[in-house]
């Protein structure tokens, strides 16, 4: 009797391919999720005057240049630009797809290590970016709301009696932070470890006038520009806020939300900003048609476009 052979398995898993298909995958998944949002968002600009939407589309397209800029402002060492900018656009991507800032997070971790920065001086270098991109955030949310202190109404942001158990919950996780340093040792010396290593870091970058010019002037640009897509939107569907008052909500929203963690702030931010744009004084239903095509040309028309490089960029083992 003659033996049937068995047909032969592959000897090793095809890990990247299926890394290069997976941000595709979930971008139908999210879609699929969100499927009313988007049809809303779709129909909206259809009503909408065309020249303002381009002009935050460009404005869209720079935030991923502002973002290469303070990049390579973070780190000494020379980054290949091209694939730098092209690393922003699917980082991008791939926080959409993961909880805030954890994918681009990893994304360019990635990146940096795979350009031959030391783990710990990349490490290094994304705690600069995300400390240079937040004091630059709250920075010019603080400069819009001294000159224009009658932009939003305080009051009407968060309901009565909110404020407090939020200080609560904030205070109660810096508590459990601080004591776990306390207690535990080896948490302890490695946070040592990489702060020295984060010190000496930003010392260096500061040392180069040019890597500190591209460090705080791309996390400057960047908010600014996202706040001038916003408004963009909103001279588009003829909502009544001035645009300065425009940037000051979207700013407050944006910092509001940022300890939110979900999926590139889906949902969160589009519930904050909102709020926002109506205690800066706008109507309700225009509000949510300003933030849900923003969101539309924001996130959901780059996504798969981000996602297809993003799993080029694996393929070609830049990331």
């Amino acid at each position: 009797m003659t033996a049937v052979p068995l047909p032969s398995l592959p000897r090793r898993l095809p890990v990247r391919r299926i890394l290069c298909l997976l941000p595709v995958l979930l971008v139908g998944v999210v879609a699929v999720r969100h499927r009313s949002v988007l049809a809303e968002g779709f129909g909206h600009l259809r009503t909408a005057q065309w020249p303002w939407l381009l002009a935050a589309a460009g404005a869209t397209g720079l935030t991923w240049v502002a973002a290469a800029v303070t990049r390579q402002g973070a780190v000494v060492q020379r980054l290949p630009r091209i694939r730098l900018l092209a690393t922003q656009f699917a980082a991008g991507a791939a926080n959409h797809l993961l909880p805030t800032g954890l994918g681009a997070s990893a994304v360019n971790l990635r990146f940096m290590t795979v350009c031959g920065v030391p783990l710990a001086r990349s490490s290094a270098a994304l705690a600069l970016y995300l400390l240079a991109e937040g004091v630059a955030r709250v920075g010019l949310l603080a400069a819009l709301l001294l000159a224009f202190p009658g932009a939003l109404r305080f009051g009407s942001l968060l309901p009565e009696g909110s404020l407090a158990p939020l200080l609560a919950a904030v205070a109660a996780a810096l508590l459990a932070a601080t004591g776990a340093l306390v207690l535990v040792r080896r948490l302890r010396t490695a946070v040592s470890s990489f702060l020295r290593t984060a010190l000496c870091e930003a010392r260096s970058v500061h040392t180069c006038p040019s890597r500190a010019l591209a460090l705080w002037g791309g996390s400057l640009a960047f908010p600014v520009l996202q706040a001038a897509g916003l408004a963009a939107v909103g001279r588009a569907l003829g909502l009544p806020v001035p645009p300065a008052h425009m940037a000051v909500a979207y700013l407050a929203a944006t910092v509001a939300v940022a300890l939110v963690p979900t999926p590139g702030g889906i949902g969160s931010v589009e519930a904050a900003l909102i709020v926002a744009l109506v205690a800066a004084g706008g109507p309700v239903a225009t509000a949510t048609a300003v933030v849900v095509t923003y969101r539309v040309i924001t996130v959901w028309l780059p996504l798969v476009p981000g996602a297809v490089t993003l799993g080029a960029l694996v393929r070609w083992k830049v990331i």
